[in-house]
């Protein structure tokens, strides 16, 4: 029933009558650019924490609730792990994006990725080596 009300939008934000999408930031090709980037560094640096058996992808989409940036690992077994963000206007520097965690997230994704192989894998396997 709410997707049929007039009000729908951000509460506070967006006036009786008006589309959600008048709260959307709208981002410079150059910004767009530096989303991209920031986010292809990610997956970069995460791809280099782990073995190549991980699969790791990214994407940055620009849909109705703004332009959002997601990076995803999938380990060999157990559930793929995300991080994302939707940045806005005040993220940006100019044209670029003011980010300097990419290392801090890509360790976060590769942690997180390897822990699901080990919560999968559990203590029954015999170590190959010591």
């Amino acid at each position: 029933m709410n997707g049929n009300t007039p009000y729908a939008g951000v509460p506070g934000k967006t006036p009786a009558g008006k589309r959600a999408n008048n709260d959307v930031p709208d981002l410079s090709p150059e910004q767009k650019e530096s989303l991209r980037d920031s986010i292809t560094a990610i997956a970069t640096l995460t791809r280099e924490f782990l073995p190549d058996e991980y699969v790791v992808g990214s994407k940055v989409a620009d849909n109705g609730s703004g332009p959002q940036a997601q990076v995803s690992v999938q380990p060999p077994v157990g559930r793929p792990v995300s991080a994302g963000f939707q940045p806005g206007l005040d993220d940006f520097d100019g044209n670029d994006l003011e980010t300097h965690e990419e290392s801090e997230v890509a360790r976060g994704l590769a942690a997180s990725a390897a822990m699901q192989v080990k919560q999968v894998m559990g203590d029954d396997i015999t170590p190959t080596a010591r």
